[in-house]
């Protein structure tokens, strides 16, 4: 089974069905549009927990999915408690505002965790205190504007405040009146991130019943208030606090079985571990589950000679550590730290799991332990991860991509993260690990990837998300976002000056993308901007004067795109692209590829029955009729030159008003062009349909006309029986070059090659048939019957 194949819960897919309809599921529209829980709906707990926990996924379908609509007002469904019943709320970013956990006040919250929640205020605080009766687990960690009132705007006469403005405004006082009396409950406290105007001391000392603290990044000045948790305290995180040795021996004091001593970066502390003090730290704490002692520079050497260690196998046993201090420990660590360290290098390490960048495992490690609350470590052991994948080979791949997509997820709005995740994913989705990679797991990689397209305009973000999809079957694994891919790609390709790599990327996808699609695909594109981006970028190549890739692409793309869309053809010609084709032949006379796509997309065009007489000019007609004889990409442009001057030719002589070039003269130019063709030419195309084709023979009004599409269908299914002989069976062409018999206009070399092709298609449709194990007998019975015939014919002839 291909990594991360695992199905979606029922619960999970019916909570994402619901978000997506709520008004067809829960809800309906009440007074002044406002969005209301049905009265004979109640909702438990286990079903609440899980819609506010899928918050952020409604947001997002905000922002990705053209057809969702915004309701505002979704946190107060749930004001009622009555109704329903909420105990878990767990948010992070700018999801939730003020507005938000108010309306859900009267709810008995357990858990409520909010992490880097900067659109809150002081505010919240009042609704924080509704639930002090209930808490048990409460995180405000980087909620840096929560203890803190919104500065004031002095309103006009009659004006009436706006919520949402407020949400903009700057803090500025602090909300020196809040205080956790009364949260008896509480147990698990995170106020990492605490602006260092709040007086922590003050702020918790009604709280003696913690059992578990992150003081991450505060500022203790008197530590020595910690030691009220004495023998109660269970966690004790304090990364990136200023150390002292006074802070040591206070947590030493309080035995917390889960100590976190780490720190950011080894040059910002002043603060120096030494073997003496890690000594302490382990003799100290004698039931010690997990420790982190990260971006630590050791003074002394903890460790055991070289030699020592390299004898024997890798050992967990703490008697055999080659970090010295640790041999006192009772039993192996459960997790042990040691991320920008030089113990995480030493061979025997008692602990189960450890974090440091040694080696693959190691890494991983740092980026599940630190990617939630510490994205400048994480952002680092995916740099590490990437250079795994690049250079070596990742072995826990299903692992490696959840977290990699986890931390990108949890911090959209960190450049750092966005770059080496996106970076990290491109080698991660390769072709050397794509046969392990289910199709679940490659949609999630595609959504974060563009999550991280949207939010950063910035050059390497847009480059490595852009090369990350070209790992990717297009356009058929990024149909289920095709309209924001498009979008996205296209906003890209925007701006008049762009990075010349991610140009070159983003034409090249959006050339796949149009490749290949159904038409409404097609037309929903065009819809988009698509025609006018790409003559924008031919048009800023021509000021250039530059024939590169993007040129090319750009073409290309627009031959895609107008296949059978007369609504892309006709933007084409309103957006002045006949006269860039012009330009661009004058400009570039020896590009082949150049002309072939261009010649392509004019064919497009031609097929157009009502857009025909915009190319039915002296100027056009001329250019046409000169690329007969072109001998550029093979036959290409020859034969696409060719195939709209028979589109033109099949309305007839009396749509002919031009006095130059003669209309016959034209078609002499015509027949001696396709006769100078090798019929056996393997071609660079591909048709989807033979539809534009077989209209044009059975008629007599341009013999060259039928003459020019009788010898591409004798071409395509001479060289590709096999894909093009079904095909032209499918769409009717069998009676069609029967009538092409018929018609006496026809000429004989036209004739020639219906015969052959009525015979050979019918004989490797039967041979295939007669071959097929699983054929019925009568098919074989009627296969062997007209194999005979066939045989009957060829000896006649």
């Amino acid at each position: 089974m291909p990594a991360g194949d695992d199905p979606d819960s029922l619960m999970a897919l019916c909570t994402v069905f619901c978000l997506k309809n709520l008004r067809r599921t829960m809800c309906y529209t009440g007074d002044q549009n406002k969005l209301c829980l049905r009265p004979d709906v109640f909702l438990p707990s286990e079903i609440c927990d899980k819609l506010l926990s899928e918050f952020p996924r409604y947001m997002e379908l905000v922002h990705t999915d053209s057809d969702f609509e915004l309701q505002d007002g979704f946190f107060q469904l749930f004001c009622d408690p009555c109704s329903t019943r909420l105990t878990q709320l767990h948010l992070r970013e700018d999801f939730v505002r003020d507005k938000d956990l108010e309306a859900i006040a009267k709810q008995d919250l357990i858990e409520l965790h909010l992490t880097s929640c900067t659109s809150l205020s002081a505010r919240s605080l009042r609704t924080l205190s509704c639930f002090r009766h209930s808490l048990v687990s409460l995180s405000l960690f980087g909620c840096t504007n929560v203890f803190f009132h919104r500065a004031r705007v002095p309103l006009a006469c009659g004006e009436d405040e706006d919520e949402d403005e407020e949400d903009q405004l700057p803090r500025h006082t602090l909300a020196s009146d809040f205080t956790f009396q009364g949260f008896g409950r509480l147990r698990l406290l995170n106020v990492g991130g605490l602006a260092a105007e709040v007086d922590v001391e003050t702020l918790l000392k009604p709280l003696p019943a913690l059992t578990s603290l992150d003081l991450s990044a505060v500022h203790l000045p008197r530590p020595a208030f910690l030691a009220q948790w004495r023998d109660r305290l269970g966690s004790l995180v304090l990364y990136n606090v200023d150390l002292s040795e006074e802070l040591i021996r206070t947590g030493l004091f309080l035995v917390p079985r889960h100590l976190d001593i780490s720190r950011e970066s080894q040059r910002s502390s002043k603060f120096k571990m030494t073997r003496k003090i890690l000594t302490a730290v382990v003799q100290g704490l004698g039931n010690l589950v997990s420790l982190d002692i990260s971006g630590h520079i050791m003074l002394d050497n903890c460790t055991v000679p070289h030699f020592e260690e390299a004898m024997g196998r890798p050992s967990m046993e703490p008697c055999k550590s080659s970090i010295y201090p640790f041999q006192e420990l009772k039993r192996p660590l459960q997790f042990l730290g040691l991320y920008n360290t030089t113990l995480c290098n030493v061979t025997h390490i008692p602990a189960y799991k450890v974090t440091g960048s040694k080696n693959e495992d190691q890494v991983l490690n740092a980026i599940e332990a630190y990617r939630e609350y510490r994205p400048e470590l994480a952002h680092r052991a995916i740099n590490q991860l990437f250079d795994i994948a690049r250079i070596q080979h990742c072995n826990q791949l299903l692992r490696a991509l959840q977290l990699v997509i986890g931390a990108l997820k949890c911090h959209k709005y960190d450049k750092s993260i966005q770059v080496t995740g996106s970076a990290a994913l491109f080698y991660l989705t390769n072709t050397e690990y794509r046969n392990d990679q289910s199709v679940r797991l490659r949609r999630e990689v595609i959504e974060v990837v563009l999550n991280g397209m949207e939010q950063y305009q910035e050059v390497t973000v847009q480059r490595n998300c852009c090369l990350t999809l070209c790992n990717f079957n297009i356009p058929e694994e990024l149909e289920f976002q095709y309209h924001r891919v498009n979008m996205l790609l296209l906003k890209i390709l925007e701006p008049a000056r762009q990075d010349e790599s991610i140009q070159r990327i983003a034409v090249h996808l959006c050339n796949a993308l149009v490749c290949q699609v159904d038409n409404d695909h097609k037309e929903a594109v065009g819809k988009m901007g698509f025609v006018k981006t790409m003559l924008n970028l031919i048009q800023k190549k021509l000021q250039d004067r530059m024939c590169d890739q993007v040129m090319e692409f750009s073409w290309s793309a627009l031959w895609n795109i107008t296949d059978e869309t007369p609504d892309n053809c006709q933007m084409f010609l309103n957006c002045s692209g006949m006269d860039l084709f012009l330009e661009c032949l004058q400009e570039f006379p020896d590009k082949q590829e150049l002309h072939r796509n261009m010649l392509g997309l004019l064919g497009n065009v031609a097929e157009v029955k009502a857009l025909r007489p915009q190319l039915l000019t002296s100027q056009f007609i001329t250019v046409f009729s000169n690329l007969l004889d072109s001998k550029a990409d093979g036959i290409e442009v020859s034969y696409n030159a060719c195939g709209v001057l028979s589109h033109i030719m099949y309305d007839g002589p009396e749509v002919w008003a031009l006095g130059e070039p003669d209309r016959v003269q034209v078609m002499d130019k015509m027949w001696d062009a396709i006769q100078s063709w090798d019929v056996s030419s393997r071609r660079n195309i591909n048709y989807r349909s033979f539809e534009p084709i077989l209209r044009l023979l059975p008629q007599s009004i341009s013999p060259v006309s039928q003459h020019w599409a009788t010898w591409a269908l004798y071409n395509l299914v001479s060289v590709y029986p096999n894909k093009y002989c079904p095909l032209l069976v499918k769409e009717g062409g069998i009676g069609l070059l029967e009538k092409v018999l018929e018609l006496e206009s026809s000429q004989r070399e036209t004739k020639d090659m219906a015969r052959y092709m009525d015979v050979h298609t019918d004989a490797h449709i039967c041979t295939d048939m007669y071959t097929c194990t699983h054929a019925c007998m009568y098919a074989r019975a009627h296969a062997c019957t007209v194999v005979l015939k066939i045989i009957a014919v060829c000896l006649k002839t």
